[in-house]
């Protein structure tokens, strides 16, 4: 399976692209997507970059899933409300591709990789270069972005052996069973 992981940001917006086989995972691609080109005030042509570039990159990696970041709610209301933007347009880019998609915080994400919630960038990165066997560190976007698509290969096949559980509990009927039998 193909994971495409994102890390959205309205200035930069990191990608990473990893295969998973079996429980290995495999280096396949990383980097970038900068708006900085287009000035500040034109957010419309900012996130058009963004959609663009999501595209691009689905078209050229042709992923299977995509796992994106959850957006925290800053300090800042104007910074968090663009920051949603430009998740939206990634998100929508990822959409309009029909790649099903996944969702993980900062927090899960960190914890999946380093083992705690509040590791640092750098921990983030030195992580994300060991379990890759990457020969160096990925910049601190595109290991945000590996990092959400190693917590996807973590986690979402978790969810799916749940997912399959669940419906082998079902009765004929498409109900669960419940608790006690009369």
């Amino acid at each position: 399976m193909r994971i495409l992981g994102i890390d959205p940001g309205l200035q930069t917006t990191g990608f990473g692209v990893v295969d998973m086989e079996g429980h290995a995972l495999r280096y396949v691609a990383s980097g970038t997507i900068s708006t900085r080109k287009v000035a500040q005030g034109e957010l419309p042509a900012r996130l058009k970059v963004l959609y663009d570039g999501i595209g691009e990159i689905v078209t050229r990696y042709q992923p299977d899933v995509a796992a994106v970041e959850i957006v925290f709610v800053n300090v800042n209301p104007q910074s968090t409300l663009l920051l949603g933007q430009a998740r939206g347009a990634c998100l929508t880019a990822l959409v309009s591709n029909a790649l099903p998609v996944a969702e993980y915080t900062a927090l899960q994400m960190k914890q999946a990789v380093a083992g705690h919630g509040k590791a640092a960038k750098a921990q983030v990165q030195e992580m994300v270069r060991r379990l890759l066997q990457l020969p160096g560190l990925p910049g601190s976007d595109a290991a945000d972005a590996l990092g959400i698509a190693i917590t996807h290969a973590h986690v979402g096949s978790s969810m799916a052996r749940i997912g399959q559980a669940a419906v082998l509990n079902r009765t004929a009927t498409g109900m669960y069973r419940s608790g006690r039998t009369r």
